[in-house]
């Protein structure tokens, strides 16, 4: 058997040239030398060959275990970096199947769902009120209010009396025009109201021309006053009555109107008024 014996103070070991060549390509950390205490050498005088050969042997049995050791931690090794590798790719298979399932469950759900119409976008040709916002316009102040087709000048020579308390003040014609606005407002306001509680566009006095049959059973036409209430913050009143907003309501000779929380009240008069006057006195012209 080729060996080589090895001294290193009172350590002997004995290499097999064999397993030297194996492990010689290894880390020296993977290299594992078992330390064993021999016995002191014998003097000078020689070493018997018994001996030798016992040592041979011993270390022959220490090379085959070596070689046995460093093949089972090879094995076990590779058997471990397999076993990594194993669970690598489980785990790789796992999240690529996980993956696929929530796919497909997010492919199935959307395929559930109903798909939604989008609304048919049509012309509209409804009246934006654009058209009368910029022809009902005055002093640059759009107003409120339109007149209706049945407007008309009256021909009775109608008034307003104004009373502030027991006061009487100067009387305001209201016939020269078919309407007339009251509102804080005065650049746009035919009569103004200055009182804090009205607002800037507050009511209007509207004569209309309404058909009437009369006794006899003709038909014709009078003109009448009617006033409305313009959505007011604080309303409008009649005989001390609050009226409905945006509705016509008729005046009659000496009703008493007030607006908002203004002391000031407004009497309803004509020129020709009696005490027997009848409000359809004031005839059209074309009956």
């Amino acid at each position: 058997m080729d060996s080589e014996l090895i001294r290193n103070g009172r350590l002997t070991f004995l290499i097999d040239s064999t397993w030297r060549e194996d492990v010689s390509n290894l880390p020296q950390e993977d290299i594992f030398v078992p330390n064993i205490h021999l016995p002191d050498p014998e003097p000078d005088n020689g070493t018997s060959n018994e001996t030798l050969k016992e040592l041979d042997l011993k270390w022959t049995d220490l090379a085959l275990n070596r070689r046995s050791f460093e093949s089972n931690t090879r094995k076990e090794r590779e058997h471990n970096n397999l076993s990594r590798l194993n669970r690598h790719r489980h785990h790789d298979d796992d999240n690529e199947s996980k993956f696929s399932r929530q796919k497909n469950n997010g492919q199935t759900e959307e395929s559930e769902k109903p798909e939604e119409k989008i609304p048919e976008i049509r012309p509209n040709f409804e009246l934006t009120g654009a058209l009368a916002r910029d022809t009902n316009t005055f002093n640059g102040i759009v107003i409120k209010y339109n007149q209706p087709p049945e407007a008309k000048k009256p021909t009775k020579h109608w008034r307003l009396y104004p009373f502030k308390g027991s006061e009487a003040l100067d009387h305001i014609n209201i016939h020269n025009q078919s309407a007339y606005l009251f509102g804080r407002e005065r650049r746009i306001a035919d009569i103004p109201i200055d009182h804090p509680s009205c607002s800037k566009q507050h009511a209007v006095i509207q004569f209309r021309s309404i058909p009437i049959e009369r006794s006899d059973g003709t038909t014709g036409k009078v003109t009448r006053p009617y006033i409305i209430d313009l959505d007011s913050a604080n309303g409008t009143f009649v005989n001390y009555k609050k009226l409905e907003p945006s509705r016509y309501v008729e005046l009659f000779e000496k009703d008493v109107i007030k607006f908002g929380f203004s002391s000031r009240e407004y009497v309803l008069l004509h020129s020709q008024s009696q005490a027997d006057d009848d409000h359809d006195d004031d005839h059209d012209d074309n009956n």
